[in-house]
Formats: structure tokens, sequence, C-alpha cells
């Protein structure tokens, strides 16, 4: 591989603990001759000792501005709303190719310092299926923490924890099932971890796809009292619930946890509520007679942030290891060159820099 500076970051979000890499990938990286820094985090799950014990150079927090021109920096939320400018190559999930609030102001960045941005959710095979992604740990926090509510367990403000933990707090208390529980999405990476945290509650699911959404029973769906989606459209569909749907009188659905958090975008199948959810208030109740509680938070997989991070740090290495603007990377390349054509703007080829 070309010699390859990484320049791992501090994230702005203060509930953001998790991490892309991992201090042993670290190492795996720095013995594969990339240079790597890490900038100091008092929040990061992973103290910065043991990035340093593993041959890491360390920075402050926020350098990454005066990091040299050739780092790519690498991170996993939103950057903070400075500089205007961005001039390095970016790795994080930016959430700006789907008319997401804030997508032209970002890429508006990008164009102005001449920067790239690698999106991690485009970080796919020749199928289209991501490489790495926090998919199943967020379909498990969402379902875990649907389940606590519908229970009457779930406590504010949330905080990081451990699946040992976790998994006790979810342990039912009686013999069988309490409640009903639906999964739409079943049968991808969040689904499945939503299926996972439903069976350590000791309830079977309804689990639904494809095949159940293409002509979407409303009706059975409302029959549920807990429900996860766990879908992420890439084009548009019919909407999973409506407004109407809330306040139809057979509705018997209590809880609902959207994971895939998609709120402001053409694409979004839950287009009943404007606004995530957080970490202080994990809960919104979108109707009162009969209650329906919604949880719709936009970091799950940061509230496990130690099984998260190392099963992410896992799967993104070895596309580190092979980092350029081909294969995988060159497709991130391709989606990012599409935004701007789409946004109006002109990135010419300061892209390959």
């Amino acid at each position: 591989m070309t010699e390859l500076h990484l320049w791992l970051r501090h994230e702005a979000r203060t509930t953001e603990r998790r991490t892309p890499v991992v201090p042993d990938d670290a190492r795996r990286l720095v013995d594969n001759g990339v240079e790597l820094t890490v900038e100091e985090s008092p929040q990061r799950v992973f103290p910065i000792e043991e990035y340093e014990a593993a041959g890491c150079r360390v920075a402050p927090a926020g350098s990454w501005e005066s990091a040299p021109r050739d780092a790519v920096v690498l991170g996993l939320k939103e950057l903070p709303g400075g500089p205007a400018a961005l001039t390095h190559r970016h790795i994080f999930f930016g959430h700006a190719y789907k008319g997401q609030p804030g997508a032209a102001d970002l890429l508006g960045r990008f164009a102005a310092g001449g920067g790239t941005l690698f999106d991690l959710e485009y970080l796919v095979d020749d199928s289209g299926r991501r490489l790495a992604a926090f998919g199943f740990w967020a379909g498990y926090l969402g379902a875990a923490l649907a389940v606590l509510r519908h229970r009457g367990r779930l406590r504010a403000p949330l905080v990081p924890t451990t699946k040992a933990e976790l998994d006790e707090t979810l342990t039912p208390a009686g013999a069988g099932p309490d409640f009903t529980g639906l999964v739409v999405g079943a049968l991808g990476r969040s689904g499945r971890g939503a299926r996972t945290a439903f069976a350590t509650a000791g309830v079977d699911p309804t689990c639904w796809d494809l095949a159940e959404t293409r002509d979407l029973d409303r009706a059975a769906l409302l029959r549920h009292d807990v429900m996860v989606n766990a879908v992420l459209a890439t084009s548009p569909v019919p909407p999973f619930l409506r407004e109407q749907d809330l306040d139809a009188p057979e509705r018997r659905l209590r809880t609902l946890c959207d994971v895939t958090c998609d709120v402001g975008s053409p694409l979004n199948v839950l287009p009943v509520y404007d606004e995530t959810t957080s970490w202080d208030e994990p809960v919104r109740r979108l109707r009162d007679q009969p209650p329906l509680d919604l949880i719709a938070i936009d970091n799950l997989p940061s509230l496990l942030p130690l099984e998260s991070s190392t099963d992410f740090s896992a799967a993104l290495l070895p596309h580190l290891l092979d980092f350029g603007v081909t294969g995988p990377w060159g497709r991130c390349l391709d989606r990012f060159r599409q935004a701007g054509r789409e946004y109006g703007f002109d990135k010419g080829d300061d892209l390959d820099h």
C-alpha cells in the first residue's frame, strides 16, 4: 500500500464514546506501516494511553484542522460547525446524500476547501452490501430500550453500559412473554440485532422483511404492542406508519423504536415525527390516548461502546490497510462526486489529492 497517514479525531458529540479504530487494530495499522495520529478524547471508551502503547502519535482534541494536508481524518459522527472550508480527506458517516437537513452545508464546506468525504455508509462491496457497520448493535439497543420502556424499566438519562449489564435488565420477570413484538427489516444486520435482544427479553417477535413490506398490512402492524423499525430505505417506498394510523381505533401499538432515524429525509418510512430523541430524553409521547411512545436515538451503539467499537474496527481494518481511490473507496468517491453534482458543487480534480 502507499504511505498513509490516518488522523483519528475526537468526536464532537458529547454522547459519542465509540471509535472506528480500537487500540489492538491501531497496533496492526502501525505494524503495517500506517502513520496513525490519535487525538486525545476524554469520552472515548479506550484511554489514550492504549493508543500510545500501540505506537500511535498523540495530538490534542480538535487539532485535525491543522493536520498535514495529506492526512486522512477518520471519525464516526458529524464534524463540528467549523471550519467553513474542509481541505482534508475525511472518513465518517456524513448523512448527506439523501436530502437530510444540513447536507448542502456539509457538502459546501468540502467544495469550499477542496476536501473529500469518504462516507462510511457507502463503503460497500460489489453487491452494495456495507463492509463495516454498527447495524447489529443499533438493532440490539433499539429493541432493548423498547422492551425496557414497555415494561416501565427505562431510566433517563441513558448511560453507556456493557452487554452483560444490559442483558440482566432484559431478563423477563414472568414465565411467558408479556407483550407482542414486531421487527421490520428483520433479515438485515439491525433486524438480527433486534431479534437477538427480543429473544434475551423472552419475546419471540413477528419478523417482517421485503416480502411483508412490499404490500404492507398496516392493520396487522398496529396489532403489535412494540415495533422496532430496522429498515434503511434506499428508494422511496410507502410509509409504514402515517399520522392517521396513530389515531386508528384498533391501534394496539404502544412503543415504537426507529433504529434507522431517517428523519428529515424524503426516504423516511416513519414520517410521524420530525426530531430524534436523545440520551437525556430518550422517549417522546406521540399520542396520549391510548399512549404511544417513540424512541429514535441516532447513535444507539454508543450505549455499548466497547462491544460495538470492537466489532466495527475489526470490519474496517482490512479496508484501511487497502485505502485508496479504487474498489470500495472508489465507490465512496464516486458517490461523493455524484452528490456534489446534485447540489451544484463542482469538485474538480482536487478530489483525488
